[in-house]
């Protein structure tokens, strides 16, 4: 009886013993899982931001200078946008009016049957910028020395203004129509003179009309109007 009870004492013991060691090497395998369970999750965020942000490098390959694309794109914004004194600029040398002179126009003379013994005067911008006729044309008739005088009466209200193409005119009174004049000659030949502002001298190059075959008569009576706007003007003298 008493081994009997000593036996299932034993049992009972080895049974116990390795149900604590059982329970010991249940509890060091949860430690362990809980170990590498927590490392799992300590690693797995570090590892998902590389992934993401290699896979957005990827993707994008701005996306590393998307911000100083962004501040390329504000400064580009921040010029263009900024905002600039207007400039104000001078006139083009070549939009401001000049003399009308013998480089810039070209000069017809032609003898008119009204009024008699007269001859017109024709002068025509060829120039690109507008030009202004002052006064009155200075002209020579063959080897005169001296100009004639203008019909003051003739001046016009404001100075003759041609614009490219356009012309302005002035008659020549070429001799007496009673043949009351003196000292008469044949021209062949005729030189004509601009003057400038002043009215005093002559400017630029003078120009070369031609006369007719036969030519002109002139006397001392030989006078010219001042440069017109319009042709019927000019005659009228």
């Amino acid at each position: 009886m008493s081994d009997l009870r000593t036996s299932r004492t034993r049992l009972v013991a080895a049974a116990a013993t390795t149900v604590l060691a059982a329970l010991s090497l249940t509890a060091c395998g949860d430690a362990t899982g809980t170990q590498d369970e927590g490392s799992a999750v300590t690693k797995s965020p570090s590892l998902t931001a590389s992934s993401s942000a290699t896979a957005s490098d990827s993707a994008d390959p701005s996306a590393t200078s998307g911000t100083s694309g962004t501040s390329g794109a504000t400064k580009s914004s921040a010029v263009g946008g900024s905002t600039r004194t207007p400039v104000v600029k001078a006139p083009a040398v070549a939009d401001k009016p000049v003399t009308c002179e013998g480089s810039n126009t070209k000069t017809v003379a032609a003898p008119l049957n009204r009024p008699v013994n007269h001859m017109l005067l024709t002068v025509t911008n060829t120039g690109s910028r507008t030009c202004y006729l002052y006064t009155y044309p200075a002209v020579r008739f063959g080897e005169a020395q001296s100009v004639p005088p203008v019909i003051e009466d003739s001046q016009p209200q404001a100075v003759v203004t041609l614009e490219p193409g356009q012309s302005g005119y002035a008659s020549v009174a070429l001799s007496a129509t009673d043949g009351s004049g003196g000292n008469g000659y044949t021209a062949k030949s005729l030189a004509v003179y601009f003057h400038g502002r002043s009215g005093n001298e002559s400017v630029g190059r003078g120009a070369n009309p031609s006369l007719p075959a036969k030519g002109v008569y002139v006397d001392d009576s030989l006078k010219v109007t001042y440069w017109q706007q319009s042709m019927d003007d000019a005659v009228s003298w």
